[in-house]
């Protein structure tokens, strides 16, 4: 499926589940509460969703921590998401950086975020399947900074694995990304600097120190 169809796509099954008159069940992979209001805004109509916090790349566990708190603060706060769920999985750094292991140095956007993209996607995948979840997909798209194409690559493949429908997307589209923007400044949440591990926070510290010394 090329990139330009993710977006389609995604709007094609919402109109058959219009449609038809179902609410499928999702299990929804979230990485922080901004990139997620759009994503429940946009899909809480049409899927009953619960929300999978599964990310052993933030660091450090206070980070972790005050993330897990304000995607809770945004469930009780926004009225789209009434009735969603969240899962929050234990706090396990090593699982990421045994994931990552011999790809530390590369930068930001190389092969590491494959792996934490899979990494993350496919405990997704696997929780789905167990609980006999419909759908699952994640929130990672809406960012400018997801490759889309693995995202969606690594979730039909899983897909195929668990035996589960792998939700194509790519919720930047259709100004996703800016209306998520728009959310956090409505409802005050924390827009983190990073992504969330210790090499893409060293990058990020690097660029600040750079512009700084311009």
């Amino acid at each position: 499926m090329a990139k330009n169809e993710y977006s389609a796509f995604t709007e094609t099954l919402i109109e058959k589940l219009k449609q038809e008159k179902i609410k499928p069940s999702l299990f929804l992979h979230a990485c922080c509460a901004p990139c997620s209001s759009y994503v429940l805004e946009y899909l809480s109509e049409y899927f009953d969703i619960s929300l999978y916090y599964y990310n052993p790349n933030i660091s450090p566990k206070k980070e972790y921590v005050f993330r897990l708190e304000e995607l809770s603060r945004l469930l009780k706060e926004m009225p789209e998401a009434k009735g969603v769920k969240i899962i929050d999985a234990p706090y396990d750094e090593q699982t990421f950086f045994d994931a990552v292991k011999g790809l530390e140095l590369l930068p930001e956007g190389d092969k590491r975020c494959y792996k934490c993209y899979e990494l993350r996607i496919s405990e997704t995948a696997k929780k789905a399947k167990e609980n006999n979840f419909d759908y699952f997909t994640t929130t990672l798209s809406i960012s400018p900074y997801k490759n889309a194409d693995w995202l969606n690559q690594i979730g039909q493949d899983l897909e195929k694995k668990y035996n589960v429908k792998y939700l194509v997307s790519n919720f930047k589209k259709k100004n996703g990304y800016k209306r998520s923007i728009e959310l956090s400044k409505d409802y005050g949440l924390y827009r983190q600097d990073y992504c969330g591990c210790v090499f893409s926070k060293k990058q990020a510290e690097s660029r600040l120190l750079e512009k700084e010394l311009k």
